[in-house]
């Protein structure tokens, strides 16, 4: 991709990214064409950009991560902000103050964006009313997750070279997963057909309602599919019997190679991690080399939060 198509001339029509359900095909569309360009940039190495210098990140994370944070610092570093990683292990917050008390305190900090995790769903959205600055949601509760989403969708596209048409089984833990409800909404605005299989418990109530065709059989869900996403088991956020045992749940549904042979012979496996070898996934299929691109996952995860933190950060003021 050239340097002119990496450009951010048009202004992106979205103030903050709080979920998929704002965006629009052509905004999806563009923000993964952003984020071809630096995937090849990020191959390459080099030194880095200058698309957000003199820009303040703040990476707000109430909520444990390995990847997601180190994929936005990365991201904005890489594009030449200041980044500044928040513990909230030992922030005021730990102290009684509120999520708006926060949001207030680092709003007089004027940082030009905020990307912000947060065990409770609708969190992220409050605070983003409370700031001047632009928002990214890094996952909230059981909500969203929509960066998750477009580095899944990014992966898709530059292996199977669409998203249109394709027939994607998202299995596992579908009720509690803001990943699935993230893909879920990309896929069908991008024109796929989606499917979800989990064990009726682990169904989200209503689930005629997102669209997608459900499956509590996963061979019969995973029939002719041209992706397989499987996701985490949530044992945090469950308060209830929702599984018999571990070894139970394999059994059903657990990803190996007699239930993948349902799918097409050229079907990819996904997991947006951290994974349960053994639980949901069967470590061959996990590193299947063929098949399995849960390690460039972890790679575009990067591109898609360069692409994201540039198209955001110049709705602010001095942008």
């Amino acid at each position: 991709m050239t340097e002119a198509a990496l450009s951010n001339d048009l202004p992106f029509p979205h103030r903050h990214l709080l979920g998929m359900q704002s965006l629009s095909r052509g905004d999806i569309e563009r923000i993964l064409d952003l984020s071809e360009g630096y995937v090849d940039f990020n191959r390459k190495g080099g030194p880095r950009r200058d698309a957000l210098s003199g820009r303040t990140q703040i990476n707000l994370f109430f909520e444990n991560s390995t990847r997601t944070l180190t994929s936005f610092e990365l991201a904005g570093k890489r594009l030449g902000a200041d980044v500044i990683n928040m513990n909230t292990e030992v922030s005021s917050t730990k102290k009684g103050e509120t999520l708006i008390d926060t949001a207030m305190t680092l709003n007089a900090m004027h940082p030009d964006i905020l990307v912000v995790r947060h065990p409770d769903s609708g969190a992220v959205a409050l605070l983003s009313q409370k700031v001047d600055c632009a928002v990214v949601n890094a996952g909230d509760g059981k909500h969203e997750h929509p960066t998750q989403a477009l580095l899944d969708a990014l992966t898709i596209r530059r292996r199977l070279n669409r998203l249109e048409g394709l027939t994607v089984a998202i299995c596992g833990d579908v009720a509690h997963s803001r990943v699935a409800r993230s893909n879920i909404h990309l896929l069908n605005t991008m024109g796929a057909r989606v499917r979800v299989i989990a064990p009726p418990t682990l169904l989200p109530t209503a689930v005629a309602q997102l669209g997608v065709e459900a499956y509590t059989d996963m061979r019969a869900g995973l029939e002719d599919v041209d992706v397989v996403m499987m996701l985490r088991l949530q044992r945090e956020r469950m308060s209830g019997a929702f599984l018999p045992s571990v070894r139970e749940y394999y059994h059903y549904y657990g990803l190996d190679h007699e239930k993948l042979a349902c799918a097409k012979p050229d079907a990819l496996i996904m997991h947006p991690g951290p994974m349960n070898r053994g639980v949901e996934i069967d470590t061959d299929v996990a590193d299947d080399i063929h098949r399995s691109v849960i390690r460039e996952q972890v790679e575009m995860g990067v591109a898609v939060r360069m692409a994201v933190l540039q198209l955001l950060t110049p709705q602010q003021g001095n942008g």
